[in-house]
Order: structure tokens, then sequence, then C-alpha cells
């Protein structure tokens, strides 16, 4: 048996398999109110049938205002969580656990009659420039996160991620490229962690299941301002300490650096390894891992555990076949017997 396609248990969650579907949005709520659509229905559907062991649903806002655009999932009203529900319900019936990406998009709200920050730094040139956020406004969001969570645990789901990469709000906070406060909510790493570490704190006492986290661990910064992988390594050891069980590394979205990301198969698994060496828990890698060889490779040699597929699942749902084959993995069973036959040559 492969390691990309054998079990692995963190705490209480038991999963078939390593490969997660990385949150994608869809942006296929077409009425704009944030609830899930027979789209959703079967796009996660068929992922499940393909044997992915977890499937993390795409970001879903906390906030109206909250929302990457005005046509994304949400869970910031309790008229969203019934077909919510009946979602995670449908893919528990196709033996995947299910999880969801709690976000808020903070000044890239492209939809947002008023994007809000932690400082009123514009993304790019062609950005509004965000309203700095009061304290009381603060507190506000972190209730809004926490009761979404409650809303997820009514819907039944394992995993929970709170979105804390890609230059979304929490993750404006943790960088001080985009975080200029001088509150106690900025300043000091402590200082800028101390969002995500309230969030954390607050859902880990409200929410049963397990608790990732995703953050990006470069800004691809070139003055030297951005936070450094030490820097990077303290918050995941709080992370491990406030109660996360998983660490998902991705890098990029704070600033308009896109152009300058080398990008290649794994280019962002060094970055996971760096935080394997210093906490106790499961680290996920995510970046162009399209090859199964890839994919074991990192596995067999201790740089992540766990293999986070995106854009292949929207190309290819029957990756995780065709991965066995290249493999060589025997003891891989498709859903049932009549997938079973796409096995045979």
């Amino acid at each position: 048996m492969s390691l990309l396609l054998s079990p692995i248990t963190i705490g209480n969650l038991n999963l078939k398999n390593r490969i997660v579907m990385a949150p994608m949005c869809m942006y296929e709520v077409k009425k704009e109110d944030g609830i899930v659509t027979p789209f959703h229905f079967a796009h996660y559907g068929a992922r499940a049938i393909a044997n992915v062991g977890l499937i993390i649903i795409e970001a879903t806002a906390v906030q109206p205002d909250g929302r990457i655009t005005k046509h994304d999932l949400g869970l910031w009203d309790d008229s969203q969580t019934e077909k919510f529900a009946q979602l995670v319900d449908s893919l528990h019936y196709l033996n995947s656990k299910v999880g969801v990406q709690l976000a808020h998009a903070g000044r890239k709200a492209s939809d947002a009659l008023q994007p809000v920050a932690p400082s009123a730094i514009p993304f790019n040139s062609s950005s509004k420039t965000p309203k700095a956020l009061s304290k009381p406004e603060i507190t506000q969001i972190k209730e809004d996160f926490i009761a979404a969570a409650r809303r997820a645990q009514q819907a039944g789901v394992d995993v929970i991620e709170i979105h804390a990469a890609h230059g979304y709000l929490i993750s404006e906070f943790l960088s001080p490229l985009s975080n200029q406060r001088t509150d106690e909510y900025g300043g000091s790493l402590v200082n800028r962690y101390r969002l995500l570490h309230e969030i954390t704190l607050e859902m880990r006492a409200v929410f049963s299941g397990s608790l990732w986290v995703r953050m990006s661990l470069s800004d691809y910064d070139k003055t030297g301002q951005q936070n450094s992988i030490a820097d990077w390594q303290e918050i995941c050891q709080w992370l491990e300490r406030d109660g996360i069980d998983v660490i998902d590394v991705s890098t990029g979205g704070v600033m308009d650096y896109a152009p300058d990301i080398p990008v290649h198969g794994g280019y962002q698994t060094p970055f996971a390894t760096a935080m394997k060496q210093v906490v106790n828990i499961p680290v996920a890698t995510v970046g162009l891992l399209d090859s199964p060889d890839l994919a074991e490779y990192i596995l067999q040699t201790g740089q992540a555990d766990l293999i986070m597929e995106g854009r292949v699942l929207l190309r290819n749902t029957n990756w995780l076949t065709e991965a066995a084959q290249q493999l060589h993995d025997h003891n891989y069973q498709p859903f049932n017997n009549s997938y079973q036959r796409g096995l045979i040559k």
C-alpha cells in the first residue's frame, strides 16, 4: 500500500487516505444568499465518489460583507444551515469526511461597499481603500466566526479550517505588511497573532471536531519586512498550544506579487517541512502536487503528513484511481464494484 492512499488518524478524525480536497471557491451561489445549491451537491459528490478522504468545502463567509464575492457560500445566518447539513450528510453517505473553511475576505471582499482590514491599506492600486477596523468591529467579527462554527457543528462537519491565508482578513492581521495598527492587535508578532489566537480558543470551545488552520507562510516580499520562517514557526507552536489539530501550509496572497512567485511542482512544500520541524501535529502541503509520485515522495520522506489537492481534482475526478495505478497500490479499492471496472485495462 502506498502512503498516499493509506489511512491516517488525527485525534478522533479517521481518514481513509491522506488526500484532502483543498477548499476552492466555486462562485456558484447565483441567488447571492449564501445557501448551498444543486451544483454543490454534484461538484462535491463527484469527488466523494472519487474516494477523496476529506473534502473541505470552499471558503464560506461568516459575514455577508466578508465574502470574496457575493456568489460565495455562507454560514452567517441560521437559514443557511439546513441545506449545508444536507450537503454534509450526502458526502458522509458517499464515505468522505467533510470540512468547511470559514473565512472573512477583509480588504479583498470585492463586492463589499466598504471592505475592512486591520489598517487602511489597499491591496493594490486598483483596490478600494479598506476601513481600519475598530475594536468593537473586531469583536463582532470574532463573534461571527464563532456563530458560524456553531452552525457548522450543527450541520455535522468533521473539520473546520480557519482561513488565515491568501491575504484575507486574518492573514492581513498576521502580516506586518498589511497590519500597521498600534493597539493590542498590531505591532509585535504576538499582537498580530492575537485575533487568530482568540478565534481559535473560542472556536475550540464550541466545536468538537478537528480544528485546522490554513496560513500563507510567505508574502514573497523583497523589502525584508515580512514575517520570517522563525516567526511562522513560533506562530505554529502557539497554534498547537491553542488546540489546532493540523497546520495547512500555503503561501502568497497578502501582497500583489503573484508574477514573482516561483511556481513549480511542490514549490510550497519546503514551508510545510519547516513547520514540521517545530510542531507535533500533522502538517498539510499544497501547490501543484499533480504527480502521485511527487505526493508519495513528500509523504515517504516526512516532508508533510497530508496532501492537499486542488485544481487537479477539477480537471480529473479519477485522479485517485490513476494514482493507485501509477503507484502500483493493489490494495486501493474504488468507490464500489461498478467503478472497479475502471481499473481493468
